[in-house]
């Protein structure tokens, strides 16, 4: 990996030496790599701190050392039923997701087959870091595991099981999981077992929480703008008096044995697609071939130079291809992917896709096949290290497989793999002894891939230094005060309005957006599917580059670009460092501009789009939310606001022509309206002159005019739609509403939808049909307004199983008839309020949010003094003025709803 290498400031070695001679008591320092310092409690926790002072935000991540790898028989989902558990109560806390949301926490928790882990990113400041470590503190060792709450909450997860359950490809995964290891736990998804879900006895579930969620077990890591002395002091102030437990944690012993001979599985469930996977079993992720596998997966399963995508995409053998390698703590697998269109011959896909993957010892790999993968190996993560809060959550990820050096070290081997290391590889574990897909045969002289055994960690760690820090930016001030005496607005001579943020980010990063709008309701007419793929097309090559040179080119300037199409706009997305991101621009506006639309691309794009259509015709979800857009948006076909069933989608998509994509290109792309929006770390003079050089004087070939999104008023009605063999179904309600974001009940009706059900957890809706019925893993409602017009939409939605579909609808009914009457409460609002205000100003700390900010406001001639008086207005909000317009504008009579799933 290649970085900025510097030294490091005084300062910095100053405050460093301060804390070493000020720990607090009983606490010491275990190491130190690239700015990440690792301390232990004489109770066993382990304490990762990560200064980052580029961005006013703090991440506290928990991870404790238990996933379904350590699950017994009859145990499957029960690590990730405690990570559900542990967002409900303590026994000082009546409800923890409140406690977070109130605190404008981003926050989640997760589990996979090696941990389990608990995250919130909080706006920077004492109070938010003492309450989020207070409260880790306190679910580590209080949090309530009662039969009551577990109850509800059995059924909140069986309904995510279920909603797995509706997609092929994660069951096939599934499948292929339990045929391939017969013994170990790695053989069964995290999610569980729906009768282990349903059964578990509470007794057993506390005993569980007991033995793994102790500070021995457990590593608390705190990344972003901190005072470390301050925070190692709160940190032993919090954990420290919490004992260390007498039991023992006895270490898994589990051995997969070598696999000795292919394995099949078949699964059939409704669907309109199909699906392969072939999968290997390689060594964990700490072990030393763990790189050079890597690299392997990203040869054969890049897209689109991967040697899978090229022999099955390319040549029309499939619609997709991929491949990866899963890094665990004992050894994993590795999986080759493939999808295909119902018209596509399986068997000769699964030919081609193990002739390809068994096959690299035949054509072993070249030096630039090897060399491509790991550039963007290396380019993703040196940019996710830019990103402090990314950096919190992967230490989890390898601190689960042993150490959390190992991310640094994974780094380093990635530089160093050799084609004659992916070959070995190769040649070691992808055969077909090894392989889950065919069924068993006696094999008179079995070839077995005989698996390595996990490394000693300390011994391969013992001489690690690893590399330069990463340089830090400034400590930035996401106020709209302060973004608006750093902004530089601009109009290019052609017409596009520029906005430019600079700013010194960690890591030097950066990240643009450039959109051009083009076209009017009657030219677009009937041209939705050809703008679609004219849009699919801009990435596939240009006049000067290949769609590999592109990647290529991607990869060497350290940069993430995307550059896509729809009916009425294109944009193109940058994000890279400063050095990079003039060619990178340059890139993204030639691929805009100058694309070459090749043949042999088309096709690929066309049937992409299609088999995409294809998988919508049985879904609960999509079904669902087309039928209810068609009710509430009720434009004729052709129309580009128009929404098409599956069925008119495969129709319109078969009728376009490479013809009708290069004049769509020639007759509607320009820059003579559009928007340029760039923040972070570069030069605003030498960018706002490439700019102008690049795309100043770009006319577009014909006329604009805003396409309008004004009030329609639309009967109510009340439709099932059935989907057979579909475990989850899909519940959306709403209606129109007329107003736009200039109306002053705007910001009423934003908090209003937000406490009712569009702020996620903590919600109304999500307290009544999740968190109390346990009807639905997820329950929202949402309440979206234009710009200048006024077809605003409120609607709500969840899943659920079908049998409990009429419960959920009858719940909502309630909830809302309740919250009509009743009203919201003053602590209620106040604390939304809170919340929502924290949220706003958290959103405005990330490049990627900014640049869209900037440029939405500049498209109608507004700055962010806008969201300054909004967010004001919502301030000075009373409960009686959100109740008033809540109860002006939604009525429960006026209500669509729609349902779909298995309705037996």
């Amino acid at each position: 990996m290649i970085r900025n290498k510097g030294l490091i400031p005084l300062t910095l070695l100053l405050a460093i030496s301060a804390l070493a001679q000020t720990l607090p008591p009983g606490v010491q320092k275990v190491t130190s790599v690239e700015g990440i310092t690792e301390y232990t409690l004489p109770n066993g926790l382990h304490v990762l701190l990560f200064p980052d002072a580029s961005k006013p935000n703090v991440t506290v991540n928990m991870t404790y050392m238990v996933g379904s790898r350590l699950e017994g028989y009859g145990e499957t989902g029960m690590a990730h039923l405690l990570e559900h558990m542990l967002f409900l109560q303590t026994k000082t806390r009546k409800d923890v997701k409140q406690e977070l949301k109130d605190h404008g926490a981003e926050m989640n928790g997760s589990t996979s087959w090696d941990r389990t882990n608990y995250f919130e990113t909080l706006t920077a400041s004492d109070e938010n870091l003492k309450f989020a470590l207070e409260l880790e503190a306190d679910r580590m060792v209080n949090s309530k595991i009662e039969k009551q709450l577990l109850d509800t909450e059995m059924t909140v997860v069986r309904n995510e099981f279920e909603m797995g359950e509706n997609s092929p490809d994660r069951t096939l995964m599934q499948r292929a999981l339990e045929t391939a290891f017969t013994w170990h736990n790695y053989g069964k998804l995290p999610i569980g077992n729906r009768s282990d879900i349903e059964n578990v006895p509470i007794a057993r579930l506390a005993a569980f929480y007991q033995k793994y969620y102790q500070p021995d077990n457990a590593i608390l890591t705190v990344a972003g703008k901190f005072d470390e002395a301050q925070t190692l002091a709160l940190i032993a102030k919090n954990f420290g008096p919490i004992p260390k437990p007498t039991r023992k944690l006895e270490q898994s012993y589990t051995v997969e044995p070598t696999q000795d001979g292919e394995r099949s599985v078949t699964l059939r469930r409704v669907g309109d697609t199909q699906g392969l996977v072939a999968l290997y079993h390689v060594p964990s992720g700490s072990h030393p071939d763990a790189a050079a596998l890597e690299v392997l997966s990203g040869m054969l399963g890049d897209r689109p130079s991967g040697r899978l995508y090229k022999a099955l995409v390319d040549n029309k053998k499939a619609v997709g291809a991929s491949m990866g390698m899963e890094e665990l703590h004992d050894p994993g697998f590795i999986m080759a992917s493939a999808n295909l269109k119902l018209d596509q011959s399986l068997d000769d896909a699964r030919q081609t896709l193990l002739k390809v993957v068994e096959g690299v010892s035949s054509e072993p790999p070249t030096k630039e096949e090897v060399e491509r993968v790991k550039t963007r190996l290396l380019k993703n993560i040196e940019l996710e290290m830019a990103d402090s809060q990314s950096v919190a959550l992967d230490l989890s990820e390898y601190y689960s497989q042993g150490d959390w050096r190992l991310m640094f070290l994974m780094r380093d081997r990635i530089s160093k793999v050799t084609p004659e290391d992916v070959l070995r590889v190769a040649k070691a574990y992808l055969k077909e002894s090894n392989r889950t897909l065919a069924t068993f045969i006696p094999t008179k002289n079995p070839d077995r891939a005989e698996i390595p055994a996990t490394p000693d960690i300390a011994a391969t760690l013992k001489d690690f230094k690893g590399s330069a820090v990463v340089a830090a930016g400034e400590a930035f001030d996401p106020s709209v005060a302060n973004i608006e005496s750093r902004v530089q607005r601009s109009t290019l001579p052609g017409g596009v309005k520029v906005s430019l943020l600079p700013r010194k980010t960690r890591g030097g990063t950066v990240v643009a957006t450039l959109t051009v709008r083009y076209g009017d309701e009657k030219a677009l007419f009937g041209k939705s599917a050809i703008a679609g793929l004219t849009g699919g097309m801009l990435m596939r090559g240009t006049k000067t580059h290949t769609r590999q040179q592109i990647q290529d080119e991607m990869d060497r300037l350290k940069a993430h670009i995307n550059v896509s199409g729809s009916a009425t706009s294109a944009t193109a997305s940058i994000e890279t460092v400063e050095a990079n991101l003039p060619n990178a621009l340059r890139l993204a506006v030639e691929i805009l501009r100058e694309p070459s639309f090749p043949d042999s691309e088309f096709e690929t794009v066309k049937q992409q789009r299609i088999a995409a259509a294809e998988a919508g015709r049985s879904e609960p979800q999509s079904l669902a939310i087309t039928e209810f857009q068609h009710r509430l948006n009720p434009y004729p076909r052709g129309d580009v606001r128009y929404v098409s069933t599956a069925d008119e989608q495969i129709e319109d998509l078969k009728k376009v022509t490479l013809d009708d994509v290069k004049k769509f290109h020639q007759q509607f792309y320009g820059a003579s309206v559009g928007e340029f929006a760039v923040s972070g770390q570069f030069n605003p003079a030498e960018i706002s002159k490439l700019a102008t050089d690049l795309f100043g004087n770009w006319k577009s070939p014909g006329s604009y005019t805003r396409l309008t999104a004004n009030f329609h008023k639309v009967d109510p009605t009340d439709k099932k739609i059935l989907t057979p063999d579909k475990q989850n179904a899909f519940f959306i309600t709403g209606q129109t509403v007329k107003m736009s974001d200039d109306d002053p009940d705007y910001p009423a009706m934003i908090m209003a939808n937000y406490m009712f059900g569009g702020s996620g957890l903590g919600t109304r809706l999500s307290r009544r049909i999740r968190d109390k019925e346990g009807l639905s893993y997820g329950t929202q409602s949402q309440f979206g307004v234009p710009t200048k017009d006024d077809g605003a939409t409120f609607l709500a939605l969840a899943i659920s199983n079908p049998t409990n579909s009429p419960k959920v609808e009858a719940s909502f009914r309630d909830e809302l008839a309740k919250t009509l009457k009743e009203g919201f409460t003053a602590d209620e609002v106040a604390a939304a309020k809170k919340a929502w205000l924290q949220e706003r100003t958290m959103g405005r700390t990330e490049d990627g949010s900014l640049v869209g900010l900037l440029a939405a406001r500049q498209r109608f001639d507004r700055t962010l003094k806008f969201d300054e008086s909004l967010e004001s207005k919502v301030a000075s909000l009373t409960p009686d003025q959100i109740n008033a317009a809540f109860r002006k504008y939604i009525d429960p009579a006026a209500l669509t709803f729609i349902k779909a799933g298995d309705f037996k």
